[in-house]
């Protein structure tokens, strides 16, 4: 899905965020990331397909790219291109700058950016989403070695780390009812690049507002983080009126999650019928024609 190139330059370019980068005895270093791995089964973008690759010019899902190398935990080179945001790159996906010699180890960061989103990456193994909302997330981490001045040639694939619920509710909105609040008990928002694994286990909550009108069926999603590569986590949903009051509360225990596959919860979700949400169908794209009631 997405092609990034470090090319080649005689001196640094003035992309957002260079942190160092020292022309005495360095090397062009090109690299490009060829795509973003996919499912198949798994996620599709905004207008519904799945999809193996695609230019990150065009994926709707991939809003900035953020690019660093490390020396242990030193950061030797960092830039980000916000796509939406000229300024910050040429060419969205093509990087360029120079390296001393030395041994690397290369992050590149491909993610979902909206209005206020704070994504930072702080080394190798620590970065992450400060705030409410994480996004999508494709990473690769790999290990360069520069020998000398002469020029290196590196290629990577971005995999997506993060894992993602979509609550389609079976009932409409009333209009009284303005938000979801959808709390994870366990997960985060911060990861381990070179893992891709939660750097935290101890949950967080997020707030949307449907845009669909009143008494329609909504469906809202949101991303996490997980701890392990398949991890079981109590859900709580929450309707919430204009003053952040709740109106109903649904709890659905043990939702299976697992990294780069989506989650669906459909069920009641206007309804004061039941706090367990016995009435809830769980169904996972990485378990075929899986589904389970609560």
């Amino acid at each position: 899905m997405a092609v990034v190139g470090l090319l080649a330059a005689t001196s640094c370019s003035n992309e957002s965020e260079v942190t160092v980068c020292n022309e005495t005895e360095t090397a062009p270093v090109h690299v490009r990331v060829r795509d973003f791995s996919m499912s198949v089964e798994g996620f599709s973008d905004s207008r519904g397909r799945t999809r193996t690759a695609e230019d990150p010019a065009d994926c709707d899902e991939v809003g900035a790219i953020t690019l660093a190398f490390y020396n242990g935990t030193t950061e030797v080179y960092k830039v980000t291109q916000v796509k939406s945001d000229i300024s910050t790159y040429n060419t969205f996906g093509e990087f360029s700058c120079h390296l001393p010699v030395g041994n690397y180890t290369m992050v590149a960061v491909g993610y979902g950016l909206f209005s206020g989103d704070a994504f930072s990456l702080d080394s190798p193994t620590a970065a992450g989403y400060s705030s409410e909302k994480a996004r999508e997330t494709f990473v690769a981490t790999q290990t360069v070695h520069i020998a000398n001045t002469n020029a290196v040639e590196l290629s990577a694939t971005l995999e997506r780390v993060v894992s993602a619920l979509k609550i389609i509710s079976t009932d409409g909105r009333p209009d009284h009812a303005k938000k979801i609040r959808t709390t994870y008990a366990a997960g985060g928002k911060s990861f381990n690049p070179t893992t891709g694994l939660a750097t935290v286990n101890t949950g967080f909550a997020v707030e949307v507002s449907p845009s669909t009108p009143a008494n329609s069926a909504i469906e809202v999603k949101s991303f996490l983080f997980l701890a392990s590569d398949e991890q079981d986590i109590n859900i709580t949903i929450d309707v919430l009126d204009a003053n952040d009051d709740v109106l109903f509360t649904k709890q659905i225990p043990n939702v299976p999650f697992k990294r780069n596959r989506m989650t669906f919860l459909t069920g009641s979700v206007f309804s004061a019928t039941s706090l367990t949400s016995a009435a809830f169908q769980v169904e996972t794209g990485w378990l075929t024609n899986h589904t389970a009631n609560f």
